[in-house]
């Protein structure tokens, strides 16, 4: 029997960013819609044009993505046309594949947040939607506080939501927005709006304020909606969105659902939703939650005792799918082999070939374990990664060696006598037998460090011509005086390249400047440098 398509909505770049603490750069919101990208999503809502810098930027400059890209707006305002109405203006402005416009469809929210009759709200929504069609994109309807709305006024609810499908939109989105509905409640409502509307044009977008999220996703779907709306580790507002990253490999893994329904997302990608969730949490500077449902560290975590010997005999014991299918590994007290084979998977991500019963991997990963022990996180530090693999696997060039760096900040006042605050570096280093020493100044020691290591490579200059640190993330991962700090810094080249590398030490400044050292020494291979002297 033919499987069901269903639809994958991510909305971590909007809804997500709603999150308290988060804040995505611009660089931060392309790097995470690369890693959705090659998840296997059919949509990433990059943001809302027009409504801040970062997202009218981000829509001015597109990029290449597989999945449609999606801009994010509501529908016309009230009391304006189409032609005369800024925000919606530049959605249709946006360079996007899709427009989702969200649109009232609670009687009571219409009346008070709007002002207006319900008529007027329906012909809105028709107009909005016709607009988005006439300009050659995908039209989405979410249709806010829907459920809310269908259970004080069903008639009303179900005729928005038609005017937006009538009007030609290929979606039509039920929103749970307040998060407060149940699995069951879910269920029959969707059940009713398929009645009226195809299921294959309606989707659901739940927030999880009673921990129902997935529950009630999975409950739509079961009723009949064909695409679903949620976010990477379920962030949101609140709290949070529905969990993607549960809600997927439950798809695919499920009985009930993966003989059922489809999903860009093949078994390849899946084995890398657990690193696409790291590295998520690696941009928001925070730590993964260990206890995370199929991606966190202790998801198939088993101590000692019975429960090992029992996984030892039959996995199934105690692990609801094999780890390995979402890229995750098992972790014994007995056992490396889930190392080895976590080990073996990021060597084949980055291209290096090598027998899995070479004795060098056993070496690499416990070096690796003994960095990771010590501070080192290599999920979103691939860069460091590969130079740490490639020095224990083969031959890497020693470019240029540093004897000495040594970091002045100076506060003072200036010559109009403005209170300014200075920083100067000095980099001592050897390059094939030749001694340079170069001094940078910056707006900060590691900006200073930066320009300073930089400024005169001798042989090597013109490969990093192009260098640029673009960010850069400090986290401090002990307490006290003597406090152990991870510094993770993102770099790019002239050609759009980018890369992050890793540095961990008591005193910020060498962690960032190991960092440093590993974003040019990755340049250098990357682009084939040769070894000195050669």
């Amino acid at each position: 029997m033919a499987r069901e398509r269903l639809s994958l909505y991510d909305t971590t770049l909007r809804d997500g960013a709603q999150t308290h603490g988060v804040d995505f750069s611009l660089e931060d919101k392309w790097l995470i819609a690369e890693q959705l990208d090659a998840l296997g999503l059919d949509y990433v809502e990059a943001g809302y044009p027009g409504a801040n810098p970062t997202d009218t930027k981000l829509f001015g400059e597109p990029r290449a993505l597989n999945a449609k890209s999606t801009a994010f707006g509501m529908t016309k305002r009230p009391g304006r046309s189409i032609s005369n109405d800024p925000g919606f203006q530049a959605l249709l402005a946006a360079n996007a594949d899709a427009v989702c416009l969200v649109g009232k469809t609670w009687d009571f929210h219409v009346d008070v947040a709007l002002g207006i009759t319900p008529e007027e709200n329906v012909s809105g929504i028709k107009e909005s939607v016709e607009a988005v069609v006439a300009s050659g994109r995908e039209a989405l309807l979410d249709c806010e506080h829907f459920f809310d709305g269908y259970k004080a006024n069903p008639a009303y609810a179900l005729e928005c939501a038609k005017a937006g499908y009538e009007a030609g939109a290929r979606w039509v989105v039920l929103c749970d927005t307040n998060g407060g509905s149940l699995p069951e409640e879910v269920e029959t409502i969707v059940a009713e709006v398929v009645k009226h509307i195809p299921g294959d044009h309606v989707g659901i977008h739940v927030h999880n304020d009673t921990d129902n999220g997935v529950a009630n996703s999975l409950a739509a779907v079961r009723a009949g909606a064909r695409q679903i709306q949620g976010t990477l580790n379920g962030l949101g507002e609140r709290c949070g969105n529905a969990n993607l990253t549960s809600i997927i490999p439950t798809l695919m893994l499920k009985p009930g659902y993966a003989e059922r329904f489809e999903t860009g997302v093949t078994p390849d990608k899946l084995r890398t939703l657990t690193h696409a969730s790291r590295v998520l949490d690696e941009i928001l500077n925070r730590a993964p939650n260990r206890h995370a449902p199929y991606v966190g560290e202790s998801a198939f975590a088993h101590k000692g005792g019975i429960h090992v010997s029992a996984v030892q005999k039959d996995p199934r014991t105690y692990e609801h799918v094999p780890p390995e299918s979402v890229g995750n590994v098992r972790k014994l007290l007995v056992s490396d082999q889930g190392g080895r084979s976590n080990i073996m998977a990021q060597l084949d991500r980055i291209g290096i070939a090598v027998p899995k019963d070479d004795p060098r991997v056993t070496r690499l990963l416990n070096t690796v374990k003994e960095h990771e022990a010590a501070g080192y996180a290599y999920e979103a530090a691939e860069a460091s990664f590969e130079l740490l693999a490639r020095r224990m696997l083969g031959n890497v060039p020693q470019f240029f060696d540093v004897d000495s760096f040594r970091v002045m900040v100076e506060r003072r006042h200036n010559a109009l006598g403005e209170l300014v605050t200075i920083s100067e570096a000095t980099v001592k280093a050897r390059i094939d037998g030749d001694t340079v020493m170069s001094v940078g100044e910056g707006n900060g020691p590691v900006n200073a460090l930066d320009n300073a290591l930089r400024k005169d490579l001798g042989p090597y200059q013109s490969y990093i011509d192009d260098l640029e640190l673009v960010d850069y993330k400090v986290r401090i991962l002990t307490g006290g005086t003597d406090a152990v700090t991870r510094v993770l810094i993102e770099s790019r080249d002239g050609e759009g390249n980018r890369w992050f590398t890793v540095g961990v030490s008591p005193n910020i400044v060498d962690a960032s400047f190991e960092a440093l050292l590993d974003s040019i020494n990755y340049k250098l291979i990357r682009d084939g440098a040769p070894a000195p002297g050669a």
